[in-house]
């Protein structure tokens, strides 16, 4: 296969697939060959494939899948639906809040929690247990990544700001239970990222929050809240270090969609609602203002082709 990029100033890399992929590719080539498989029928070549994986791997058919490790799968002609409905109402029960009123946002707006206002809890189990299931809730609800990710970070002192805070998603939740994740069987194979930061967020630190979230065709696939390592000086530089972070996600998920034999032919667009991030990352003779490391990330994706940068407005 031919090198990822053509970097001159970069050692050459060339991609090849590991050994159980290849195996992969020779059954589907087997399988395609067969009179069952040009005559179109699928079955026939998902119950080689199956055959192939059983005796390369110790697995075991157990049919069509339902539910797994907390997650409900429903699955139609239109594709694939993924939730917690178990999961979130079992949360609710053990709080004592599946009689409380729903709430229409997970956090309260402008709400700035620390780790120095409030009561300490007399027992921060409860509340550590709580947050390590809403942590994993995160599996299926992009939607509650950012309030789980402030909650997390007030778990070797909890104060009962904080418990107000975790109850207050959980009054959230309540109202829409079995929100998940919608795959359709029938889409485009293009990635997509939007990206975003909260400059200065943390009232303690003063430390910006990475967030970002990435698409193949309508699905999310990929989604992130993090605490940035590094104080930005300006909401442009915090913008620029979430761009360089989904750009490596970007990166990697190329090489992922390549290996099982989908190779992207087209760059995949960086969303980004930052006009001086963005004229920075359009602009290589602006890197001199940049980042060294940051615009290594953004420079070196031009070179694969891996994305280009918009805005909302586009």
């Amino acid at each position: 296969m031919p090198p990822v990029h053509n970097d001159p100033g970069r050692p050459t890399r060339t991609h090849k697939a590991p050994g159980y992929l290849q195996d992969y590719y020779v059954s589907i080539a087997r399988s395609d060959s067969s009179s069952a498989a040009k005559q179109g029928s699928d079955a026939t070549s998902l119950e080689h494939i199956k055959s192939h994986f059983c005796d390369q791997f110790h697995t075991k058919d157990l049919g069509s899948l339902k539910y797994f490790l907390g997650i409900e799968v429903a699955r139609s002609s239109s594709g694939l639906y993924l939730s917690q409905r178990k999961y979130t109402l079992g949360i609710l029960d053990d709080c004592g809040l599946t009689g409380a009123r729903s709430s229409e946002f997970p956090m309260e707006q402008h709400l700035k929690l620390s780790s120095s206002t409030g009561l300490v809890l007399s027992d921060p189990s409860p509340y550590r247990r709580l947050v390590g299931r809403l942590i994993y809730l995160t599996v299926t609800r992009p939607d509650i990544v950012y309030t789980v990710n402030i909650l997390s970070q007030f778990m070797h002192q909890p104060r009962q700001p904080h418990l107000d805070a975790a109850h207050h998603l959980l009054r959230y939740l309540k109202g829409s239970p079995g929100q998940g994740i919608f795959f359709p069987s029938k889409s485009e194979l293009k990635l997509k990222a939007f990206c975003d930061s909260d400059w200065a967020s943390c009232p303690m630190t003063r430390r910006s929050t990475t967030g970002y979230c990435i698409f193949l065709g309508p699905s999310p696939i990929s989604w992130k809240t993090k605490k940035q390592i590094t104080v930005s000086r300006s909401s442009a530089e915090a913008e620029y270090r979430v761009m360089a972070v989904a750009t490596c996600e970007l990166t990697w998920l190329s090489y992922l969609l390549r290996d099982l034999g989908i190779p992207l032919t087209t760059p995949g667009p960086l969303h980004c609602d930052n006009q001086a991030a963005i004229h920075i990352a359009a602009n290589p003779e602006l890197n001199d203002r940049a980042s060294p490391v940051i615009f290594d990330h953004i420079n070196w994706s031009y070179h694969c082709n891996l994305f280009v940068p918009f805005s909302d407005s586009d």
